[in-house]
């Protein structure tokens, strides 16, 4: 464990913020500082095959150390931070021996982490979390990931009585901006099945996402003197107000659950002459995903043919799909995983992910690749914490799926 949260402190006091404007790879400079100490933590703790390519993916091989042929499997996380929240100068706390009230995470700033609110945190007491001063993200998504696949792999190299075959090891930037897996060679990383170690609560085992599209809408107006506007002012802010009211009310990310999709307006930049609105789109079924962005679409014409004009212009570009459709014809992988927390004595909760996750892009690359807990919370802002035994209990899924692979198929 110590050696697992000193990693894990380490990787997190690295800012590796993605930004979702710049079409470079990766998207930041900063995401390569954490990036080349990994590979030099990889090769330190003995892995063989260590790369990092021109886009920053990292990758490296645990050869098998059984005799007899074993599906090659990988593990998979991003080094990338959310670009939602700052993650400069992070400053961890310790919470030891958490009882279950508030706590305060900036007294200056009255920031609180409580349980009233974040209901989670009564299952953790009596443990340590790890949480923000408040100030920044605190980078567990994924950096608590990453963290678990090398100490996991540093405790299978030092523990040879535990018999595995080879593992494959990945590491991607940008994945916060919807990219990690584009540059991800699959053929290069040879493995026949993988698992992300970027989920939240102890147990969570997924393999369904949303289907996911991000929506532009450019809105057009027209600036004269306030003074002499009647008949000629178009106020875009005004227009679009009127399209921000136009779609569901109850169909947006802070009143839908479990499978429910939604529209989400995560961005606005507006003047009198022009106001654009960045919406992304979610539904986990494809016919009602696609329904939805019919939707999106039939707003807009339906508005410009009530003004008169194609005022308002909308950009709709498909982002990722759910992998459910290429996990299904395998699902023993996902059996594999279900499987080890239960000999762990984790209970296994088995949902759909509302979001999504370097692997789906992946599944549909070839590459069939369920998500596991990680065991962060409150991902992408200040409130963030995880807990050091879920951190735990996340690795030992990670050396207990390679024990079991190699069982399997002996």
């Amino acid at each position: 464990m110590e050696k697992l949260v000193d990693r894990f402190i380490k990787y997190i006091k690295i800012d590796t913020q993605s930004d979702p404007e710049n079409a470079e790879f990766p998207s930041t400079e900063k995401q390569w500082n954490l990036a080349k100490i990994l590979v030099e933590d990889l090769k330190e703790i003995g892995m063989q095959d260590v790369s990092i390519d021109e886009n920053a993916y990292i990758m490296a091989t645990l050869p098998s150390n059984v005799n007899h042929k074993v599906p090659i499997i990988g593990f998979i996380a991003h080094i990338d931070t959310s670009p939602d929240f700052t993650a400069e100068n992070v400053k961890p706390q310790f919470i030891k021996n958490y009882d279950g009230k508030d706590i305060v995470l900036n007294e200056k700033e009255n920031l609180i982490l409580s349980p009233d609110y974040f209901d989670d945190l009564l299952m953790y007491k009596g443990q340590t979390l790890i949480t923000t001063d408040g100030t920044t993200l605190l980078g567990a998504d994924d950096k608590a990931g990453v963290a678990e696949i090398i100490t996991a792999m540093d405790y299978l190299i030092k523990h040879p009585e535990i018999k595995h075959g080879e593992i494959k090891v990945g590491f991607t930037p940008d994945e916060e901006v919807g990219k990690g897996a584009h540059k991800f060679d699959v053929e290069k990383f040879n493995a026949e099945w993988a698992y992300t170690m970027d989920g939240s609560q102890v147990g969570e085992l997924e393999y369904e996402n949303f289907n996911a599209a991000g929506a532009k809408v450019s809105i057009e107006g027209k600036i004269v003197h306030p003074g002499y506007a009647k008949g000629k002012m178009i106020n875009s802010m005004l227009i679009a107000a009127n399209f921000i009211q136009a779609l569901p009310k109850d169909e947006t990310p802070e009143t839908t659950e479990g499978y429910e999709g939604f529209f989400h307006l995560h961005g606005m930049n507006g003047a009198v002459e022009k106001t654009v609105l960045e919406y992304i789109i979610r539904d986990h079924d494809m016919e009602l995903f696609q329904n939805r962005k019919k939707q999106f679409q039939e707003t807009v014409d339906k508005m410009n043919k009530e003004l008169g004009s194609d005022i308002i212009k909308v950009e709709i570009n498909d982002q990722y799909y759910n992998m459910r459709e290429k996990v299904e014809p395998v699902m023993h992988i996902v059996d594999i995983a279900e499987e080890a927390m239960k000999q762990l004595d984790i209970k296994p909760l088995i949902k759909a992910i509302r979001g999504g996750t370097d692997g789906s892009q992946l599944s549909y690359k070839g590459l069939p690749c369920p998500n596991i807990f990680a065991g962060g919370h409150n991902f992408h802002g200040q409130y963030e914490y995880v807990p050091v035994e879920s951190m735990e209990k996340a690795t030992d899924v990670i050396i207990k799926i390679a024990e079991l692979t190699a069982n399997k198929y002996a």
